[in-house]
């Protein structure tokens, strides 16, 4: 095996390599015997393609570009289509991205505006359509902006005619509900058809801290009424509703002190595990009903697994296979369960369960390897002592080469990062962009800080009010002990994050010395601007619970701000950030940018066009990986002529 300095190792897993296998696919459904989805498309500017596998095994895209079949309701999105089976044939509803509207397609033809444009403020937005044959309707959330800024907005259950007739007139869309809850999820309905569930939650709880769960009747008119609370409460997120074939209502609860499942308010298979997770998008489904009575669930602590559920004795039978970690994205027919799974040697790729044979298999967006598997990382589940003693779980990723060894007595650069949320946590797969940099000898650990999901509620609300103090600490407790153990070189060590992750990256680089360099990515920088009035609706009271009201503790958001401490940053970083971005807008990092310059820190600011929060086309992220590792080479002395230099200003 050849000798050569770490991060100088040559690697067949280039930037475009990278790019071209970011994101999974998502909003697995299906249209009578065919399983639906959507997937990425990074090479067509980043739309999300509906894509469907026909009877005999084929895979094909339902639209052609442009088409987008992507929502943004709460700027994260939702479930943006729904599809049945009319005439022997697919009728499908889906939202557009570009205009936000609803539209009806069915193959041959042309899609149809359902809704209406507005031009008031973000206009109208659909997510969690469901086509309703009898009435002809879809029921769907419609999130309405009645002015210009990010909290005029309301958002209901809707109903909108499938004949177009509301295509041009608003006044045809039937609201279900009123405005009273300012979020709600789509309805579920009972199989009699005559009875409703739904999510609602109001300012300032986010989803995960605490929702009531509704259940209304619907009467032959079609209209809701009788509207109660089942479950839920301040202190309660039920994350997820529906029903079983006999009518029961079903639901996930963290009334214990983690997502676990009820079935009219019974607790089917209790455990120290998750059966559901954070809602950041409308319409994520960690559980759902057989027609045998059984359920499919994905559970875990940690990482996921796909398994089955009998609610009767509690057992649950997991599905055999190579995944790992599965999304929450389910669906059923009959006694077939489709998922989406990945492992650390396979991307994320679609999954059918049969649960009569026991089997499952890939069935679509299937992974296959783009160079020997001998260049994937190999990570290692591992937990650290925070302060206090604080478990603080991660994944590290040594680097990793079949070809190549650093010389004795050589320690190598690692890397943190920082996964965003913050309520969220670092799934365990493959994913290139890691290793991009693990197969060029850079090490990488992503860390689970205090405040992630999958470890219980508990675990979860360490993060309450201590937001850029606890993922701080317990970012910097795995990179010092990596050193400790020899793991890693201490003076080589980074962070970088996107979202919140760039705040957690941001926060470290201005307050600790822990770091030589770091890559902060579509950032918060400054709390007090962001929670009066510079992000959307969605996340605009998040702050009450991660940091403390503002009006009880305004110093603390000046305290804690990397915009208020750019004069102690002294390590190199790089900034990327898209401009297009409404969850956290460019402005922060200019005025960050602004209380930089001059003061001597070499850095980088890469502004990308059409993006907005989260990159989706190859150029951006070809553009903001080779950034990231020519940012690395200058500070750490590294051997990278693959990677386009990156000029660093003062």
């Amino acid at each position: 095996m050849l000798k050569s300095a770490y991060g100088s190792w040559p690697s067949p897993i280039d930037a475009t390599l990278a790019a071209a296998h970011d994101g999974q696919p998502e909003w697995v459904g299906f249209v009578g015997d065919e399983v639906w989805w959507t997937e990425p498309r990074p090479a067509e500017g980043g739309r999300r393609a509906l894509v469907r596998r026909t009877a005999d095994g084929r895979e094909e895209s339902v639209l052609p570009a442009p088409w987008n079949v992507r929502s943004r309701v709460i700027e994260y999105g939702g479930l943006p289509w729904h599809g049945v089976v009319q005439g022997g044939a697919p009728l499908l509803v889906f939202t557009h991205f570009a205009d936000q509207r609803l539209y009806r397609y069915e193959p041959g033809g042309e899609p149809v505006p359902l809704t209406p444009l507005s031009a008031v403020g973000g206009g109208l937005r659909w997510a969690e359509p469901r086509v309703d044959l009898a009435r002809g309707e879809v029921w769907c959330v419609l999130e309405e902006f009645t002015g210009d800024g990010p909290g005029d907005v309301r958002r209901v259950l809707a109903a909108v005619p499938l004949d177009g007739s509301a295509a041009d007139d608003r006044a045809a869309v039937r609201e279900l509900t009123d405005d009273r809850r300012r979020f709600v999820t789509g309805a579920r309905l009972s199989p009699d058809g005559r009875r409703a569930a739904w999510l609602a939650w109001d300012h300032p709880r986010m989803p995960w801290e605490g929702t009531e769960l509704l259940v209304g009747e619907v009467g032959d008119d079609g209209t809701l009424h009788a509207v109660r609370t089942v479950a839920g409460g301040p202190e309660e997120s039920v994350a997820q509703a529906d029903w079983t074939p006999d009518g029961a209502l079903l639901y996930a609860s963290d009334r214990g002190g983690w997502w676990n499942l009820y079935r009219d308010g019974t607790p089917l298979c209790p455990r120290e595990e998750e059966f559901a997770g954070p809602l950041w998008k409308l319409g994520t489904r960690w559980f759902a009903p057989l027609d045998n009575g059984l359920i499919a669930v994905v559970h875990g602590r940690g990482s996921t697994l796909l398994g089955v559920l009998d609610p009767e004795s509690g057992e649950v039978v997991d599905a055999a296979g190579p995944w790992t970690e599965f999304a929450g994205t389910l669906a059923t027919h009959g006694t077939r369960v489709v998922a989406v799974g990945a492992s650390p040697r396979t991307a994320y790729e679609v999954v059918e369960l049969d649960t009569r044979s026991g089997r499952a298999r890939a069935i679509g967006a299937r992974h296959r390897d783009p160079v020997d598997p001998a260049y994937y990382p190999e990570p290692q589940i591992r937990t650290f002592t925070g302060p206090a003693g604080r478990e603080v779980h991660a994944h590290v990723y040594p680097p990793h080469h079949p070809g190549r060894a650093a010389p004795d007595g050589e320690l190598p650069p690692y890397v943190i990062w920082a996964h965003g949320g913050p309520t969220g946590r670092a799934p365990l797969v493959l994913d290139l962009a890691i290793a991009y940099f693990t197969s060029r000898g850079i090490g990488v650990a992503e860390v689970d800080y205090g405040g992630s999901t999958g470890y219980g509620r508990a675990y979860r609300e360490r993060l309450r009010e201590q937001w850029g103090v606890v993922d701080v600490e317990d970012c910097a407790a795995v990179a010092l002990a990596l050193a400790e153990e020899g793991t890693a070189d201490r003076d080589r060590l980074a962070i970088r994050g996107g979202s919140a992750g760039g705040w957690t990256t941001a926060v470290s680089l201005t307050t600790t010395d822990v770091y030589a360099c770091g890559t902060i990515i579509y950032p918060v920088l400054d709390l007090t601007a962001w929670a009066t009035g510079e992000t959307h609706d969605f996340e605009s009271r998040y702050l009450e619970s991660l940091v403390g009201p503002l009006a009880e503790v305004p110093a603390r958001y000046a305290e804690r701000s990397p915009a208020a401490h750019a004069d102690r940053l002294t390590a190199p970083f790089l900034l990327l950030q898209g401009l297009d971005d409404v969850i956290c807008p460019p402005a922060q990092c200019e005025r960050f940018l602004d209380r930089v310059q001059g003061r001597g820190v070499p850095h980088a600011y890469l502004t990308f066009a059409g993006e907005g929060h989260g990159f989706r086309r190859a150029d951006t992220m070809v553009r903001a990986l080779e950034a990231e590792l020519s940012l690395y080479a200058q500070v750490f002395g590294l051997d990278t002529p693959d990677a386009p230099t990156l000029e660093l200003r003062t």
